[in-house]
């Protein structure tokens, strides 16, 4: 425990620049006690290995950080439990690498902060420096297996998203009845996930070190979600252009979603993904829906 006694801040006399430098103080001290239970936390979940020697190192190191925050101030402070749940839980279902590196990039306001503690107390500098060189080394050395395939997820989203939102694009113009058009889209979509999951197990065979059973499946499974989630519209809407819409709308919830995802967990560029993927799926989607358009004028197909 730590005691005003302890304390290299003196705040008494009502100086308007001690009583802010102890804010700083506390809202780092705080942030830091928070990240070490995160990471304990997420420890605990890991099975023994290299993953969890990594965060455990971390663990430590941010309990070390608060621990030199407290003796500048003098007392302890109380993680925030919402951001210790939230964070914990993250890691627990949507991957380790992905929740840490989220945790990584609100950081800003906390830099800010240790930089505004710097300018009064030198030692805090080198706070500051460690935990941005360590943290990112350490979360570097992260190797998470769903990482690994998560290019074969990427395929099978990445094709359901085209090819689904194209077919029935192209369906809406040419079939008036939703039902009609849910149905026909779903067995297609059915059918190519499973096609989409072989070709990924096939060619996944042929390089080293990699389950090509897993990366069917993962294909597989992922192109099925996206044909459901797509095709759900037309299920609970009679007129077919809105349910098409809605339909765009759910693709592009999707891409900003996934994209955002695979952002964070591989430090990739968000805006460019984002853009060109959506692009590419539009694009299909407004050219199936003329040539849905020119297959009802030749054929005379009426839904």
């Amino acid at each position: 425990m730590f005691s005003m006694q302890d304390s290299l801040i003196e705040a008494e006399g009502g100086d308007a620049n001690r009583l802010r430098l102890r804010k700083r103080l506390r809202f780092a001290a705080r942030n830091e006690i928070t990240e070490h239970m995160i990471y304990r936390n997420v420890a605990r979940i890991l099975p023994a290995g290299p993953n969890r020697e990594v965060v455990e190192k971390i663990a430590m190191q941010e309990k070390g950080h608060y621990e030199r925050w407290c003796r500048l101030l003098g007392e302890d402070v109380a993680p925030s439990k919402w951001k210790v749940f939230l964070y914990t839980n993250l890691a627990r279902f949507l991957g380790l690498s992905f929740s840490l590196r989220l945790m990584e990039k609100g950081e800003s306001l906390s830099q800010q902060v240790y930089g505004e503690i710097g300018q009064a107390i030198p030692e805090a500098l080198d706070v500051m420096d460690d935990e941005q060189r360590h943290e990112q080394e350490l979360l570097g050395l992260i190797n998470e297996r769903v990482l690994q395939y998560v290019s074969s997820f990427v395929l099978g989203l990445n094709d359901a998203l085209v090819e689904l939102t194209g077919a029935l694009a192209g369906l809406t113009l040419a079939l008036h009845e939703t039902r009609l058009i849910a149905t026909v889209g779903l067995i297609t979509g059915i059918a190519a996930a499973l096609s989409m999951s072989s070709a990924a197990y096939l060619s996944t065979k042929e390089e080293p070190g990699k389950n090509a059973l897993q990366a069917g499946i993962m294909t597989g499974v992922a192109y099925l979600i996206t044909v459901v989630l797509l095709i759900l519209p037309y299920f609970f809407i009679s007129n077919a252009l809105t349910a098409l819409l809605m339909t765009l709308l759910v693709a592009l919830i999707i891409i900003l979603l996934f994209t955002f995802y695979t952002s964070v967990a591989r430090r990739l560029p968000f805006r460019a993904r984002f853009v060109e993927m959506a692009a590419i799926s539009l694009t299909i989607a407004a050219l199936n829906f003329f040539i849905g358009f020119g297959v009802k004028q030749v054929f005379g197909v009426e839904g």
